[in-house]
């Protein structure tokens, strides 16, 4: 796609989309030339970029299935993106064919994609949402007519909360979230991390997303992810592993050691349950 082509009502050609950054890293074709060029920037002092992309994408894979297997059969999915393949819905029904999966997203180009992507594919829908707003996010008619807030849910932010500014409060919203949640439910979240990153590769990634549409991106450390899962119980992210944060590579890997790739460092992640 290029940036001369039509674009989607309500998308804006001219400013960098974190999800169309996204998926141009992940080698889709939903993007513009202004979202490659960002990308690109981004790549100048984080040459990890693909491998972290990858390794972010691959947990939110792992997780989903890991999920399913454990008999969770309803998924939200806020800040999906929708890269081209190997989305959520089809993670999890590769487990379990009749699990439902409600996507949510505030982008809009991410939202003209999905009526094509998610054409026939049975158990799924598309709202267009905020994070910040959970009682309209859970709310939403297409959200209550797809799931059922009795039964467990499993939560997903994976790559999204980096996006929210403490000043929003996103640790708050998250528990928003999880309270309206069963016991029984999961978390599953992912956000970028600045620990053990050069300084100038911060600065660039932060530099670089503060130009685009998502205004702003917080590369925090360690102990604010952590602070995401307060209250719930951290599953161990794989056999015989301490239960708390690991790098987004690591969760569900055959071989910890291996996946510990410096892409992989970018990020923290966890799955946790919520305790009865």
């Amino acid at each position: 796609m290029s940036g001369t082509e039509k674009a989607p009502p309500g998308v804006d050609t001219t400013v960098p989309s974190p999800a169309r950054m996204y998926d141009y890293i992940l080698g889709g074709t939903e993007n513009y030339e202004v979202d490659r060029k960002a990308a690109e920037a981004v790549r100048t002092n984080m040459p990890d970029l693909e491998d972290a992309a990858w390794a972010n994408r691959g947990f939110l894979q792992r997780s989903v299935r890991w999920l399913a297997e454990q008999g969770i059969r309803q998924f939200v999915d806020i800040g999906a993106g929708l890269p081209t393949r190997n989305n959520t819905h089809e993670a999890a029904q590769a487990v379990a064919p009749d699990t439902r999966v409600l996507y949510a997203d505030n982008d809009p180009m991410v939202a003209a994609h999905a009526k094509d992507l998610l054409a026939g594919s049975s158990g799924t829908a598309f709202i267009t949402a905020d994070f910040r707003d959970p009682d309209g996010l859970l709310g939403h008619e297409e959200a209550l007519a797809l799931i059922d807030f009795t039964k467990p849910v499993a939560l997903l932010l994976v790559a999204v909360t980096h996006f929210v500014p403490d000043e929003d409060d996103p640790w708050g919203a998250v528990q928003k979230y999880m309270s309206r949640l069963v016991p029984g439910s999961y978390l599953a979240l992912s956000s970028i991390t600045s620990e053990r990153q050069p300084d100038r590769a911060v600065d660039t990634v932060e530099e670089v997303y503060s130009r685009s549409s998502s205004g702003a991106v917080r590369v925090r450390a360690r102990a604010d992810i952590e602070r995401f899962f307060t209250g719930l119980e951290i599953v161990p992210p794989y056999e015989g592993g301490p239960a708390r944060l690991a790098y987004v590579g690591q969760w569900g890997a055959e071989d910890p050691d291996a996946a510990d790739s410096d892409g992989s460092r970018w990020g923290y992640c966890a799955v946790a349950r919520k305790p009865k």
